[in-house]
């Protein structure tokens, strides 16, 4: 009887093991992320590339955009769950009506002005009456830049001709003579220096730290979705982990993103690889996804710059909140 009964469980087990291993996979959740090409939202990339998104249950279609603006509205407009970016454009359509939410953070703003040597400039002053390349106007850079870095430098925002354009193109600008200077994120600032006759007179984040990129979502997705943002965040916060603590691994992962060759010419070091130069640029960032007290507050800052410049009205004329918009529910469930 009791063979029997061996035998009997040993079939069973076999049966229930062979059940399991013949159950197709569980289907992984579409989910969309919008980025931009920086190191700013380098967490965004590192996820996706090293399968943290799927190991959370997510199949996650990674689009790039061009412009924080273009991938607010196609959040607004549903195209999008979820993106990495400034959190200026969130507020300017919150301003509106549009029901956004900043659910985390993700990394403390480095942005440095690189200054062509020939063009004679050492500190921001000397910007007044030179072609300086930033970001688009609106931008969360954009507003930084005139409301702080020019404010402090004792420049109203007319002195300098700001040009609006890519990080991209501000690099093909320095090196083309185009512009006397940039306001640059990584690596775009460290890539310049590196193939460019510029210096690094600049950088805000060593005086004035803010939380330049946020995770934006929209208050539908959030509502309808919650699990799916949540598992896009864990994902996202286990990136942030690889970037600070193996920053060499995590540039092999992203490297590619900024760097087509497998090498970068520079003026000075010869050929360096495109891994080594990521690997650098990731250790000048802050990441982190958690918003304190002390970064709201910034926020808050920037929006009342906003404001201030007019760029951003609401309809009591009040001042806008910025804690109307922010959503922590994920960061204090995981304790952050």
């Amino acid at each position: 009887m009791k063979l029997a009964l061996k035998r009997l469980s040993l079939l069973a087990s076999t049966a229930l093991a062979a059940l399991v291993f013949s159950t197709p996979a569980m289907a992984l959740e579409k989910f969309k992320i919008g980025y931009l090409r920086v190191m700013d939202d380098a967490q965004a990339m590192a996820a996706y590339e090293a399968g943290l998104y799927k190991k959370y249950g997510l199949d996650v279609e990674l689009i790039e955009f061009k412009s924080g603006t273009d991938l607010i509205k196609a959040i607004v407009g549903g195209q999008l769950d979820s993106g990495v970016f400034g959190f200026t454009n969130a507020v300017a359509w919150a301003s509106k009506g549009a029901d956004l939410k900043v659910v985390s953070g993700a990394q403390l703003g480095y942005h440095a002005i690189v200054a062509r040597e020939d063009a004679h400039i050492n500190k921001v002053a000397d910007l007044k009456g030179k072609n300086l390349a930033s970001q688009a106007e609106g931008s969360t850079a954009d507003v930084v830049l005139k409301g702080v870095v020019f404010r402090d430098a004792g420049l109203k925002p007319d002195d300098v001709n700001v040009l609006g354009v890519s990080p991209q193109v501000a690099v093909q600008s320095l090196v083309g003579k185009r512009v006397d200077a940039a306001f640059l994120f990584e690596p775009q600032a460290r890539i310049a220096q590196l193939i460019a006759p510029v210096k690094q007179i600049y950088e805000i984040g060593e005086v004035w730290p803010f939380p330049c990129m946020v995770v934006i979502t929209s208050g539908e997705t959030l509502k309808n979705r919650r699990a799916a943002v949540w598992k896009s965040l864990d994902a996202q916060r286990d990136a942030i982990e690889l970037l600070k603590k193996k920053p060499a691994e995590a540039a092999k992962l992203i490297a590619g993103y900024f760097i087509a060759e497998p090498t970068l010419k520079t003026l000075k070091h010869g050929e360096m690889l495109r891994e080594d130069v990521i690997r650098d640029a990731i250790k000048s960032q802050t990441f982190n996804a958690k918003l304190n007290d002390k970064e709201q507050n910034r926020m808050q800052e920037i929006a009342d710059i906003l404001q201030a410049q007019g760029s951003l009205k609401t309809k009591d004329g009040k001042p806008f909140e910025v804690r109307s918009i922010v959503d922590l529910s994920w960061q204090k469930d995981r304790k952050l």
